[in-house]
């Protein structure tokens, strides 16, 4: 059974940092690009970051700079390292792991950036 499970999402305030984790099991990752996906209310699922078994990352305009995607295969885990946060970067972040044409999610966890 295939399981990502997200953690370190929570309240930050507007310029603050925070660290979300995905623990993968019940696949290979090393065989999946690895990504980071966020969905606002009302607005549809977009990708934020992705990552490739050989290291390739990628990154949407909006997080450029600001966001650093990594991975861990000895501990199947993969990470989003959110620097400068903006109060629009608000959404639920979901874990992705993509092979093909088959993707697996995470649950997801909430990022608020208020103050």
């Amino acid at each position: 059974q295939v399981q990502l499970v997200e953690s370190g999402g929570g309240l930050v305030q507007p310029g603050g940092s925070l660290r979300l984790s995905c623990v993968a099991s019940g696949i290979i990752t090393s065989m999946y690009v690895m990504g980071w996906y966020r969905q606002a209310p009302g607005k549809q699922r977009e990708l934020v970051a992705a990552i490739t078994s050989g290291g390739i990352t990628n990154y949407a305009d909006s997080v450029k700079g600001r966001f650093t995607i990594s991975r861990d295969f000895a501990k199947s885990t993969v990470y989003l390292q959110m620097s400068s946060l903006k109060p629009e970067d608000t959404s639920v972040y979901y874990c992705n792991a993509h092979w093909g044409s088959t993707h697996y999610w995470g649950q997801g966890t909430q990022v608020t950036v208020s103050s």
